[in-house]
């Protein structure tokens, strides 16, 4: 077999094809997208490490695919978590990005989108918790803003704050820190109390409906991540063209925000000097002092449905009643 021809080598690692683009139209090329995540590696890996990993990577002439276990012919210097997949009755060895020669292996792999879970592998505790803001089809950021500042007035009233970034897609993630790490039931609880409050303030414009076709065009407001749940790590690309990023923003900037314009090619202007190793983090600079979450706020998330189980029980109502000729 015929050696690949090697453009570069950092720390460690053979970079290949760097001026070939990411994936088809993503207007992108490669050695861009690796120069944004070796740029960024010191505030990237933070949210890694010791996370189990899926990753969304491309290949040449194929759209962009999630990949969670380990690809074969990986360096045997990256380490893996088996993990039992109930859904799929197997085990799927997630690996773990915990350094920069890992970040630039993935990097080199076309992988465009990192998705660690969101606490350390074997935690049973959370010092966080999110709120994922997913809007609807072809809806306005300015909707999205809006709830996110509901859910801020939701915190604000039980002594809390959060900090928010961008999904790099079209949502919105807001992030409250925990002075106490409670347990993951009772983090999943309090997002459900949480997510419900927000959407009580104006039901008009935001909803906690897991079912697709009952948000009536609303922004949704999901409770569902916590523990084991992954989301897209702040400075992550995403695999759309230009590649925008998932990045931080105070809320004072919230509303002059255009998340399609943060990509990994202008990165470096909106950061600027704290671009540089070792500088400011923006994400953790906007985080705010952890508060303490009440007690009666986890019992009330406790009382509200489980969304998936909810969704599952509804969807079966309706086929009966569809079945029995029922509207």
């Amino acid at each position: 077999m015929a050696r690949r021809e090697v453009d570069e080598v950092r720390d460690g690692v053979e970079l290949t094809n760097l001026d070939a683009p990411v994936f088809d139209d993503a207007g992108v090329t490669k050695r861009e997208l690796v120069d944004h995540l070796d740029a960024l590696a010191d505030r990237l890996l933070p949210g890694l490490a010791g996370r189990p990993l899926s990753v969304v990577r491309a290949r040449p002439g194929q759209p962009p695919f999630m990949q969670k276990n380990l690809p074969r012919g990986a360096p045997d210097w990256i380490p893996t978590i088996p993990v039992w997949a109930q859904a799929s009755q197997r085990t799927v060895h997630y690996p773990l990005c915990s350094d920069r020669r890992t970040l630039l292996w993935f990097a080199n792999q076309r992988a465009i989108e990192f998705h660690p879970t969101l606490v350390p592998h074997g935690a049973d505790v959370t010092d966080e918790l999110v709120v994922d803001l997913d809007p609807p089809e072809g809806g306005p950021f300015t909707r999205v803003v809006e709830v996110a500042r509901l859910v801020r007035r939701a915190l604000s009233g039980i002594g809390l704050d959060a900090a928010v970034k961008t999904s790099g897609a079209r949502g919105l993630h807001v992030v409250v820190p925990l002075a106490t790490p409670i347990g993951i039931d009772s983090a999943f609880a309090a997002t459900r109390a949480i997510a419900a409050r927000a959407a009580t303030l104006d039901p008009d414009v935001a909803t906690t409906a897991f079912i697709r076709d009952d948000r009536g065009g609303r922004v949704f407001l999901d409770p569902t991540r916590a523990g084991g749940a992954t989301l897209v790590a702040a400075y992550s690309p995403r695999a759309r063209p230009g590649l925008p990023v998932s990045f931080p923003v105070s809320w004072d900037e919230l509303d002059d925000v255009a998340p399609a314009g943060i990509t990994v090619t202008t990165v470096a202007g909106i950061l600027g000097a704290a671009r540089m190793p070792g500088a400011a983090d923006p994400w953790r600079e906007l985080r705010p002092e952890p508060g303490t979450l009440p007690v009666a706020v986890i019992e009330e998330g406790h009382r509200i449905p489980v969304p998936r189980v909810q969704a599952m029980h509804e969807g079966k109502r309706r086929k009966r009643a569809r079945e029995r000729g029922e509207t």
